[in-house]
């Protein structure tokens, strides 16, 4: 399918691994120009060249952490015009026990999952609107919809984001600036092997990959029968970058294998 973006310039902050880097490849195939920011520095720039040599495009790495003041001014400094915007971030660890969580666990949360990706679509949506044309995609979480109790660091945050969205959406689709939010359930990507100690402590497991695992499986029952892949969410990120998906507005697209039961 020609998602007709060739030549357009796309941002992907968080684009060196797993759902970001996935997407930007989509796009990169698409025949998309790239900036991909990310913090780590050396998995980034391999990233940007692996994607770069791959695909034939224009792929600018920026060091940034996007949920600090420096990191999305370092991202607005290299890519003041973007035609396409897609924000994700790592996925925090399991909190463990609810009651042992802190003000400042919550601020952390909040900081990443919420502040950090408003203020970068509040730096680009005057930018797309001066163009009269733009697309922003936030790859957030299945959990804003779907409250999980040992992932309350990231889910009430980005609640609130896709409540943002689905407000500024409304407001600027007359100018032919769309938002969309992905809402990804269980993935097996980088960010979630790197919890996985994590998850173990706040179940009291064996930290065992296989232990763990299998612990998860057992009590979040996907339909599927898998664990999807950063691979399996990429394809419809490009979609709502592309000029095909104009009616799709302020919309939450929860890709999970069926795991969350709700209708709507």
């Amino acid at each position: 399918m020609d998602l007709e973006i060739k030549g357009k310039k796309a941002i992907m902050a968080g684009g060196s691994a797993g759902m970001g880097r996935a997407t930007a490849e989509r796009l990169a195939e698409a025949g998309v120009e790239l900036v991909i920011s990310a913090r780590r520095e050396e998995r980034l720039i391999t990233a940007a060249r692996e994607i770069s040599d791959k695909y034939g495009v224009s792929v600018t790495p920026v060091v940034a952490d996007s949920s600090t003041e420096d990191g999305r001014r370092a991202l607005f400094e290299a890519c003041p015009d973007p035609d396409i915007l897609a924000i994700t971030i790592k996925p925090p660890s399991p909190n463990g026990d609810f009651l042992k969580l802190t003000p400042e666990d919550w601020r952390d949360s909040i900081e990443t999952a919420l502040i950090g990706p408003i203020e970068i679509m509040q730096n680009y949506i005057p930018v797309m609107k001066d163009k009269g044309w733009g697309r922003i995609v936030n790859i957030a979480t299945f959990s804003a919809k779907n409250p999980m109790l040992w992932h309350l660091m990231s889910g009430p945050a980005r609640s609130a984001l896709i409540n943002y969205t689905a407000s500024v959406s409304r407001e600027i689709a007359k100018h032919g600036v769309v938002i969309n939010n992905i809402l990804p359930g269980m993935f097996q990507t980088e960010g979630a092997s790197e919890i996985l100690n994590d998850y173990a402590d706040a179940f009291g497991l064996d930290p065992n990959p296989d232990v763990v695992r299998q612990h998860f499986l057992e009590n979040n029952k996907i339909p599927a029968g898998f664990i999807a892949e950063a691979a399996d969410m990429a394809p419809m990120a490009a979609l709502l970058c592309s000029p095909l998906s104009r009616f799709i507005v302020g919309q939450n697209i929860v890709i999970d294998g069926g795991q969350h039961h709700s209708l709507f």
